[in-house]
């Protein structure tokens, strides 16, 4: 059974911090550890259509949920807008997938007091072993299984898996790889959400093929 706290602090980092970060909770690729990468489904349209201070509220929510709900020796970080992410010390990729539903789930439940919009996350999950050995490495492998939880329909927490992983270095050359992790930093925006934008404006350029 999982203790937990309600008093967390939520930590802002940078892409590049948390992967720091990471590589520090993992000692060196000798101490187990999950990582969660979360994003709030339709949250952009919450902001358009509500306003920025209900947005506001909807983040506070997914914090205190988040926060309330993990393991005491758990850290919670902002990566940026809507994207959060969660390590879980001496956690399993199935122990982290069953703690992100259960959190999932009281979100979609519960949503925010007096807002009549539906909310919900997509959640992607990584561990050492066997996902990776670096921080880096994690939090890639987060971030490839949040995009097949989008793409398996939102609302949802989802494993990575390795070929995900093995398309990825196939399909980009090592430069390229290192151009998006310097935008990240750079934009302070994790590497999935610069794909999935890149994703979005594909689709859109080819919408009538589709």
């Amino acid at each position: 059974m999982f203790m937990v706290t309600t008093s967390r602090t939520v930590k802002r980092f940078t892409p590049g911090e948390w992967t720091a970060e990471l590589e520090h909770l993992l000692h060196h690729g000798n101490a187990p550890l999950a990582v969660a990468l979360t994003d709030l489904d339709g949250f952009a349209v919450v902001n358009e259509t509500h306003g920025a201070e209900v947005g506001d509220r909807v983040l506070k929510a997914w914090e205190k949920t988040l926060a309330g709900s993990i393991p005491a020796d758990a850290i919670v970080a902002r990566l940026g807008g809507d994207e959060y992410s969660v390590a879980l010390p001496g956690a399993s990729a199935e122990n982290a997938l069953i703690l992100l539903e259960e959190v999932r789930s009281h979100f979609n439940r519960h949503g925010v007091k007096d807002l009549d919009a539906e909310l919900d996350a997509s959640v992607g999950i990584a561990a050492a072993p066997p996902h990776g050995s670096t921080g880096e490495e994690l939090y890639r492998a987060a971030g490839e299984a949040l995009m097949r939880a989008k793409r398996e329909g939102r609302g949802r927490v989802a494993i990575y898996v390795e070929e995900k992983m093995t398309l990825k270095s196939n399909y980009y050359s090592r430069a390229n790889l290192d151009r998006l992790s310097k935008l990240s930093g750079a934009t302070s925006r994790t590497e999935a959400s610069l794909l999935r934008e890149a994703l979005d404006d594909i689709f859109e350029k080819y919408r009538n093929d589709l």
